[in-house]
């Protein structure tokens, strides 16, 4: 999942490259804030090397991806090229999962401190951000897909982004 999310910045900055207009290049710029942060241990990605720094594992193997299978490191390098070689609508249409987010992120939530009592709070703080982040994000690119999706063609397209990405 760490390398998810460290990837996550690589395909939002390949889809900004392409944005056709300042207002969705300047919408789509908060996510790589969002994952990196302004400065160091900042954003989404050292919160979630908080978390993994929570459930005791080592942060060095954890950020060197050693342990990454092949197949893992395959899908997730295959959501990177597929929103630097879809249509940018379609790319972020792929990005749409995110409506989900925030349901998922509170049974997460309630997982982890149910189960898992003994991890840092400041280990869960990757959830309770993405719980307002993931409703603004999948708002955000609801509203870009509705408008710019507006082929039949651009839609079967976008419903099948989803069904990859699902």
């Amino acid at each position: 999942r760490y390398y998810y999310q460290a990837r996550i910045p690589a395909k939002d900055a390949t889809l900004i490259a392409r944005l056709p207009t300042p207002e969705l290049r300047r919408a789509w710029r908060r996510r790589l804030h969002d994952h990196d942060g302004d400065k160091p241990n900042t954003g989404g990605i050292a919160r979630w090397l908080r978390l993994t720094d929570g459930l005791g594992l080592d942060r060095d193997y954890v950020v060197s991806t050693k342990g990454l299978l092949p197949i893992t490191r395959f899908a997730v390098d295959a959501y990177v090229n597929f929103a630097r070689n879809q249509p940018w609508p379609i790319a972020i249409a792929s990005s749409l999962t995110e409506l989900f987010a925030p349901d998922l992120m509170t049974a997460r939530l309630e997982a982890f401190e149910k189960f898992y009592p003994w991890i840092d709070a400041r280990g869960l703080d990757y959830f309770r951000r993405r719980l307002t982040q993931a409703r603004r994000d999948s708002d955000e690119a609801l509203t870009i897909t509705l408008e710019y999706c507006n082929t039949p063609e651009l839609q079967r397209e976008a419903v099948r982004a989803l069904e990859f990405k699902c």
